[in-house]
């Protein structure tokens, strides 16, 4: 007979496998330490991403590492073509160990071979938004502190534009082209197909450790301009350890259609190393092309923002719509209904959702495919020897945490959304944001559960459900999200407020019926005596603002309103949302077809809330 503790553990045990969550909760815990005694493994051997990465040059050197168009890159291959870099770099002798490198250029091989020789001769690369411009660019330069500027043939006259102010600080500028007549750039292409392909010496990167930089993403903030995050090489196999925790293995053909110069598109990447696989890259994403380059390619695995779901979603129907081998998909921000519609129609494809911050320290993961979620609430997760985070109570109107009486934090109820913050810890540490440390700062949150701790405040509002899952609600701040992008609000209106006829902006963003994130909307004045042109205010923003960053609609309001501290006011223009049949100030809607912002109309907005015009 067995003991009585003995038998209740087990009816215990019992009761508990009959949920398959618990398994899941525990699996995942599971994965999880075994995620991070090989970080710690790798932190204590020195062990990088291109040490993996010149094993599998080694174990399997013909296997396919890069697909792109109709060109294919073994891991050979790209070993040579990176090391040609390496050594483009030293012989041009504007780089030396620990120095880092903008790149500015969009998705191409050259990328990877860029970075990954950068890497092989003790350097990082800074990746640039190649939709950046002027002060943008200037600015992402600095706070990176580059010495050397490499950029894309078809970005050289963004390059131009800014080429005095790089000359003044001695930044060396190269172009990927055969031949530059542009005084000041030299040619990199012409240096790499004269050098040498020879290994490169691992002494060059001798000094490297876990601790060292290995790449800086930029990510958009309250401030208005870019933010520098520091990526270090052990950050790097946290980030690449995201697909192998989501079910990638060795076998799987991923597909890439994100830019390599954000954290989503390198983790791609820099996990496929990790996996020993081939990525099929493409420039740019394209509705109209996925599936056939997912069959063309035998892709298993794909990666998403909830913007590129819902256009594979709005695609005509077709008989071949199941016809292809993805089996799993990665990625985050995708919504409950899409998601359903999603796999109603492309095929019982696993969606493995994710939520995390380039720069932050916690991650979450739904494991469980649970429709919407962006993970599990569980004591096995928050544990101490985990990552501890909390959902807080948060004040909208204020925009700071909600605190009792003796100035400490609340946790939420189940269901009431709260500020996601998260334990800066020694194996949680917040590195924060190169050469920024105000911005660095606005991102901590101090003595939120007892005297002395430190948490990260990620900026974004999360529920938790009944179940213990968890749902992205909002995001706090100036900052909106857009075509699966951030977009700062002060950038923008710093932008829209050197159009010839505006005076102010106030830009926020506005929820439109079947679109994921908010519209960029503006309220501006204008200069005194002069008149709304409409023509000259759109080329404008074409010209400075990124695609995803130009307001759609524009709102002409006499004056805007301010706080007593001379704040602006978004809470009310944010609730009048663009209805014209509500609003009696002018009303105008970017009109890319016509090239101009044209007048919102009630049957334009009609319209627009119907799905029929495309914003």
């Amino acid at each position: 007979v067995l003991p009585s503790h003995l038998c209740a553990a087990l009816i215990a045990c019992g009761v508990l496998l009959r949920h398959s969550s618990f398994l899941q909760d525990v699996q995942f815990v599971l994965t999880k330490i075994k995620v991070r005694r090989f970080i710690e493994k790798c932190v204590q051997t020195n062990y990088s991403i291109l040490d993996r990465f010149l094993e599998l040059v080694k174990t399997q050197p013909h296997k396919p590492f890069v697909y792109f168009k109709d060109e294919t890159f073994t891991y050979r291959d790209a070993d040579v073509l990176s090391n040609k870099v390496a050594r483009a770099f030293l012989q041009a002798g504007c780089v030396k160990e620990g120095d880092t490198v903008a790149l500015f250029l969009g998705n191409q091989p050259m990328f990877l071979w860029l970075w990954l020789g950068l890497v092989k001769i003790g350097c990082a690369g800074a990746l640039l938004n190649s939709n950046i411009r002027s002060k943008s660019l200037l600015h992402c330069l600095n706070c990176s502190g580059a010495t050397t500027l490499v950029a894309a043939e078809d970005l050289l006259d963004a390059v131009k534009e800014v080429l005095p102010h790089l000359h003044e600080q001695q930044i060396n500028v190269f172009i990927l082209a055969d031949r530059c007549e542009v005084t000041g750039v030299k040619s990199f292409i012409d240096k790499m197909n004269q050098a040498s392909s020879e290994p490169i010496p691992k002494e060059l990167r001798s000094h490297l450790t876990m601790q060292s930089p290995a790449a800086y993403i930029y990510t958009s903030g309250t401030t208005g301009l870019p933010k520098a995050a520091l990526i270090t090489q052990g950050r790097v196999w946290t980030m690449s350890l995201l697909l192998p925790s989501s079910g990638v293995n060795s076998k799987d053909v991923i597909y890439d259609t994100l830019p390599l110069y954000h954290s989503t598109g390198f983790l791609v990447f820099t996990g496929a190393i990790e996996r020993g696989i081939p990525v099929v890259l493409r420039s740019k994403f394209s509705a109209s092309q996925f599936w056939d380059d997912c069959r063309k390619y035998n892709v298993t695995v794909i990666q998403y923002i909830g913007e590129i779901m819902r256009y594979l979603c709005n695609t005509p129907q077709k008989l071949s719509d199941k016809n292809h081998k993805v089996r799993l998909a990665v990625g985050n921000g995708i919504r409950a209904d899409v998601w359903r519609d999603f796999v109603r129609r492309f095929g019982e494809i696993q969606i493995r959702e994710f939520y995390g911050a380039t720069e932050g320290n916690f991650a979450l993961l739904n494991y469980s495919s649970k429709m919407g979620a962006l993970g599990r609430h569980t004591f096995l997760h928050k544990v101490k020897m985990f990552f501890p985070y909390a959902v807080i109570k948060y004040d909208i109107d204020k925009e700071e945490p909600l605190r009792d009486s003796s100035g400490f934090c609340m946790e939420v109820q189940r269901g009431e959304p709260g500020l996601l913050v998260t334990k800066i810890t020694a194996k949680a540490p917040f590195i924060g944001y190169v050469r920024d440390m105000k911005q660095t700062e606005k991102k901590k949150l101090r003595n939120v559960f007892k005297k002395g701790d430190l948490y990260f405040n990620t900026g974004d509002l999360l529920r938790i459900d009944e179940d213990n899952f968890m749902y992205f609600h909002d995001r706090v701040g100036d900052t909106f999200r857009w075509k699966g992008e951030n977009v700062a609000t002060a950038e923008v209106a710093d932008i829209l407020a050197l159009a010839d006829c505006i005076k102010e902006a106030n830009v926020y963003g506005v929820k439109v019926p079947g679109q994921e994130g908010r519209a960029g909307m503006a309220a501006v004045t204008l200069r005194d005596g002069l008149k709304f042109d409409s023509t000259a205010v759109f080329k404008h923003v074409e010209d400075f603002l990124p695609s995803y960053a130009r307001p759609r609609f524009l709102r002409i309001q006499r004056s805007l309103d301010i706080t007593g501290t001379f704040k602006l006011i978004k809470t009310k223009v944010v609730e009048q949302g663009f209805n014209p049949n509500e609003i009696t100030d002018p009303l105008y809607f970017l009109n890319e077809k016509e090239k101009n912002y044209t007048p919102l109309t009630p049957d334009v907005f009609d319209s627009i809330i119907a799905g029929d015009v495309k914003i």
